[in-house]
């Protein structure tokens, strides 16, 4: 039975949301699954992944093929390179420890890199709400300055004898 890992949609219509699964490749898209590895939320930003990775390097090594987004999801959460130290201890390259200390380096940058994405979005975001109030601010300024009565004197009969008497 030709195993995949593959993703099976959820969610509702404009709002997907993912299982990564293994299934038989003769299955339905959303059809039988026979085990769900994890999630793919492509809504948020980052989007959200959340995977069961020594269930997903077992089906690896068992042959299941994934396809081209589960692969680069399973690539992102990093079960492809467990998967590959594996072969690595199996062939007497790597130690069990070796490659365990190389995995969780991996994870370590990787999640570095996902939290300053992270505090770079909200930042951007801050800095963007900063700037929204600083020109509202601005517009109700120019608005009030503009709804300001303006206090024009009118000329008064004194005024208007004197400019008068001047004349002549």
């Amino acid at each position: 039975m030709p195993v995949k890992i593959r993703l099976q949609r959820h969610g509702r219509k404009g709002k997907p949301f993912y299982w990564i699964v293994a299934a038989d490749a003769r299955s339905k898209r959303d059809g039988k699954l026979l085990e769900k590895i994890g999630t793919y939320n492509p809504n948020t930003n980052p989007a959200t992944v959340e995977l069961d990775v020594d269930s997903a390097v077992k089906w690896l090594q068992n042959g299941a093929q994934p396809t081209n987004t589960a692969r680069a999801l399973l690539s992102y959460k990093g079960a492809l390179l467990k998967n590959h130290l594996a072969v690595g201890v199996r062939k007497g390259a790597l130690t069990e420890e070796q490659a365990e200390e190389k995995f969780k380096a991996w994870l370590e940058e990787k999640e570095g890199k996902i939290t300053g994405k992270t505090d770079g979005l909200a930042k951007a975001a801050a800095e963007a709400k900063t700037k929204a109030l600083a020109a509202e601010k601005a517009v109700n300024e120019a608005r009030a300055k503009a709804n300001e009565p303006v206090a024009e004197e009118a000329p008064t009969a004194e005024s208007e004898e004197a400019t008068s008497n001047e004349e002549e």
